[in-house]
C-alpha cells in the first residue's frame, strides 16, 4: 500500500474541521514531518488564522510515534482534545487505516480524590479529620459548591476539575484534592481502583497523542520521576509561554503561614522534643520575617541563613520522626502523615536551596499586603534545563504566533538553551526557524499609530496627556477598545477617569467579573471596552466589530525592582552581552507582539493599534520592537494623511 501524501492528509483533515486550508499551514506541515524523521528540532511562527494546530498534528499523527502536545492554556487544550483531535483522527482513518488514540493528562491535583471526599481533610488543628460537607453551611457558597462536587463526583467520567461548570472555588476545590505529595498511592488507598488520575494516567499510557499543560511537562524535566509516559515526539503549542512556565515550576517560596502550617500538621506524630525543634525554628523564621523588605538578596542575611538552617535540620528531623513512627490512635492516620510529610518535605526542600547558595539561583523578598512576607529562590536561568532534558532524545516542535523577536528566532533560541541558528557542535541540538507568516493582509486590515507627540511615561508620574489621548481614540471607534496595561494600578485609574469622561461607553475592568464573563460581554456589544493586564494582553480572542481599538498605555518593560528579571538582565551584562536587549527588551518584544495580535482576528477585521509610549517612536530599540509586530501599516502622525483620519475611516467601515 502506498504511504499517503502530507497534501492529501492536511486536505482530509481542513475540510474535517470546517477549516481553509492555507499555503503556511502546508509550508509548517511539512517541516513539522521533516523535523520528526530527521529527529531535530523546529521553531515554528505561524500567525494568527494560520491553522498552527492542524499544521501539527496531521504530520504528528501520519508519523506513528508516540507524541505529547503540551500548551499553556485550557482554551487550547480543550479545543485540541473535543474539537481538533476527534475530526482529524476520523478524517484520516480512511488514508491511515488505524486510529490513533489521544487522551489528555495533567497535575494530579486537578482531579477530584474519592479518598479526601468520602473520607475528610486531615486537619491542621484536631486530631483525626474534617469532614467539610459537615462543617460548610449548605447555604454558604462552600457548602453549596461541597454538595455540587459531590453530586459531580457520582456523574462524572474523568473527575477533571474542568469538566465541572460552572466550577467551584479554589477554597472547595482544595477539600476534595490533593498533590502528588500528599497522594497515599493507588495501592495504599481504599478508592485506588476507581481514582481519577490513576485512570488519566493509565489512559495516557495508551494513548498515541497525549495533550498535556506546560506545568506538568516541567514537572516531568526538573523532578526527574517521569509524569508522561514515554514518547518520541514533543510538541509545545504557545511556546512564548515555556520558560515563564518552567521558571514558575522551578521556584521555591517559604511564608510564615505555610512554616506554622507545617508545624501543625506534623506535631501530633512526632515525639515532643522532634516537634519542640520545628516549632522554635518557625518562632525563629516568623521573626526574621516580620521585618523582611521587598527586593532581592545578593548576600543571604546572617539572620535569615540561621533562620534556615534551624529550620532545615528542624524539617529533617521531623521527616526522619515521621518516617519511623506509627500512631493508630490518629484516624485514618495513613493520610494524616502523608499531608505532614508533603508540607515539611517543602519547606526542608526551600530552606536547603537557599542556604546551600547557588550561583545559578536568585533569592529575594516579596510583600503581599494579604498574605504578608515571603522569601523566593528561582533559576537564574532555566535555558540549560531546558537544553539538556527538553532536547534529548526526541524531535521537539515549537510553535507559537510570537517566536521571532526583532526578525529573528535567536533570542527565543537562546532563552530554551539553544544556540544561534546554524551554529553546530558535538552537544549543541539541531534546529531551525519557520516563519510561514499570516493569512491576514496586515498592512491593509491595521494601523500601528504611536503617539509620538505624548511625554515619556516616567513611573508613577502624571499621564494626563495619555488620558486625553485614550479619550479620544475611543470616541473615534465609538468603543470597541481593548485596553491594555503595564500594571493593574494603571488600568484602573483609567476606567475610573474615562467612566467619568465618555459615561456614554461602558468601561469593563479586569478583577470586577471573571475572566470569562468580562471578554463575553465585551464581545457581545461593541460600545463596551475592556481595561486590564497582563492576562488580557494573550487571552482574548474577539474576531468581529466589538474589538477595533487595541491600545497600549506604555511599553511593558519589566518592573526595574523585579528582583528575577534584574538579575538576569545584570548576569548577561557580566557575561559582556546586551542585558537591557537580551532580557527587559525581549520581554517587552513577546507582551507588545502578544497584544498586538488581539488586534486582527479574522480575515474581515480591521482596525487600529494604538501605543501611547513615543519611545517605541523615537528609542534606539523601538525599531527592534516594531520588527517583533505584525507588519501594519505604520504612523506617528494623528491629523495627515492618516493616523486618526485613516483610523476613523476604517472604524467607520467597520
Amino acid at each position: 500500500m502506498t504511504k499517503p501524501s502530507l497534501p492529501d492528509l492536511l486536505h482530509a483533515a481542513v475540510t474535517a474541521v470546517g477549516g481553509t486550508e492555507r499555503p503556511g499551514q502546508v509550508t509548517m506541515a511539512e517541516a513539522v514531518a521533516e523535523a520528526i524523521d530527521d529527529n531535530s528540532h523546529l521553531l515554528v511562527q505561524a500567525g494568527t488564522g494560520t491553522g498552527k494546530s492542524l499544521g501539527y498534528l496531521v504530520p504528528a499523527l501520519a508519523q506513528g510515534e508516540r507524541v505529547v502536545v503540551a500548551t499553556a492554556t485550557l482554551a487550547l487544550q480543550r479545543q485540541l482534545v473535543e474539537r481538533d483531535l476527534p475530526r482529524t483522527v476520523d478524517a484520516l482513518h480512511p488514508q491511515l487505516r488505524r486510529r490513533p488514540q489521544f487522551a489528555m493528562l495533567k497535575g494530579r491535583s486537578n482531579y477530584l480524590c474519592l479518598h479526601r471526599l468520602h473520607e475528610g481533610v486531615p486537619q491542621d488543628e484536631e486530631e483525626g479529620l474534617f469532614d467539610p460537607f459537615e462543617a460548610a453551611a449548605p447555604s454558604s457558597k462552600l457548602g453549596q459548591d461541597l454538595m455540587r462536587l459531590r453530586d459531580w463526583s457520582d456523574e462524572t467520567e474523568t473527575g477533571d476539575r474542568d469538566d465541572l461548570t460552572p466550577g467551584v472555588s479554589d477554597k472547595a476545590w482544595a477539600q476534595v484534592s490533593v498533590s502528588s505529595r500528599e497522594c497515599l498511592g493507588a495501592s495504599k488507598c481504599a478508592y485506588g481502583p476507581e481514582c481519577f488520575a490513576e485512570s488519566a494516567r493509565e489512559r495516557a499510557k495508551l494513548a498515541d497523542v497525549v495533550v498535556t499543560n506546560h506545568a506538568l511537562l516541567a514537572i516531568d524535566a526538573i523532578e526527574g520521576a517521569p509524569v508522561l509516559p514515554q514518547h518520541e515526539v514533543l510538541i509545545v503549542d504557545e511556546a512564548h509561554e515555556l520558560v515563564s512556565r518552567v521558571t514558575g515550576v522551578a521556584t521555591g517560596e517559604l511564608t510564615p503561614g505555610q512554616v506554622n502550617r507545617a508545624v501543625r500538621r506534623s506535631s501530633k506524630l512526632v515525639d515532643e522534643k522532634v516537634a519542640d525543634q520545628l516549632q522554635t525554628a518557625a518562632e525563629g523564621f516568623e521573626r526574621v520575617m516580620e521585618l523582611a523588605l521587598p527586593g532581592r538578596l545578593e548576600e543571604i542575611p546572617e539572620d535569615l541563613a540561621y533562620a534556615l538552617m534551624a529550620l532545615r535540620d528542624a524539617a529533617r528531623a521531623v521527616i526522619t520522626a515521621l518516617g519511623s513512627t506509627r500512631d493508630r490512635s490518629v484516624q485514618d492516620e495513613d493520610a494524616v502523615r502523608k499531608q505532614a510529610m508533603a508540607s515539611v518535605e517543602t519547606v526542608h526542600g526551600v530552606a536547603e536551596r537557599i542556604t546551600q547558595g547557588s550561583e545559578y539561583d536568585v533569592v529575594w523578598y516579596e510583600r503581599h499586603d494579604r498574605f504578608g512576607a515571603s522569601v523566593r529562590v528561582a533559576p537564574l536561568t532555566v535555558s540549560g534545563l531546558l537544553r539538556e532534558k527538553l532536547f534529548t532524545e526526541r524531535s521537539v516542535v515549537l510553535a507559537s504566533a510570537t517566536l521571532k523577536l526583532g526578525g529573528d528566532f535567536n533570542g527565543v533560541g537562546a532563552s530554551l538553551g539553544l544556540a544561534p541558528e546554524g551554529t553546530t557542535g558535538d552537544d549543541l541540538p539541531v534546529w531551525k526557524g519557520l516563519d510561514v507568516g499570516s493569512p491576514f493582509d496586515y498592512p491593509r486590515q491595521g494601523i500601528l499609530y504611536v503617539a509620538k507627540h505624548l511625554s515619556r511615561p516616567a513611573r508613577d508620574g502624571d499621564r494626563g496627556d495619555m488620558l486625553d489621548e485614550l479619550t479620544e481614540l475611543m470616541q473615534a471607534a465609538g468603543g470597541r477598545t481593548l485596553g491594555l496595561f503595564s500594571s493593574m494600578r494603571a488600568a484602573q485609574q483609567a476606567a475610573e477617569e474615562l467612566r467619568i469622561r465618555v459615561p456614554e461607553l461602558p468601561i469593563l475592568l479586569q478583577g470586577e467579573d471573571t475572566l470569562g464573563e468580562l471578554i463575553k460581554n465585551f464581545a457581545a456589544d461593541p460600545k463596551t471596552c475592556l481595561f486590564g493586564t497582563l492576562s488580557l494582553w494573550q487571552g482574548v480572542d474577539v474576531p468581529g466589530a466589538s474589538c477595533q481599538l487595541v491600545v497600549m498605555d506604555k511599553i511593558p518593560f519589566p518592573r526595574p525592582d523585579d528582583p528575577l528579571m534584574s538579575a538576569r538582565q545584570k548576569a548577561v551584562e557580566e557575561a559582556g552581552g546586551n542585558g537591557f536587549m537580551a532580557v527587559a527588551a525581549t520581554h517587552a518584544a513577546l507582551l507588545m507582539a502578544q497584544g498586538a495580535g488581539r488586534l486582527v482576528r479574522a480575515t474581515g477585521d480591521r482596525g487600529v493599534v494604538a501605543v501611547l509610549d513615543p519611545r517605541l517612536a523615537t528609542a534606539r530599540y523601538g525599531s527592534y520592537l516594531k520588527a517583533s509586530l505584525p507588519d501594519f501599516w505604520y504612523t506617528t502622525d494623528r491629523n495627515q494623511g492618516g493616523g486618526m483620519g485613516a483610523a476613523e475611516a476604517l472604524f467607520k467601515g467597520g
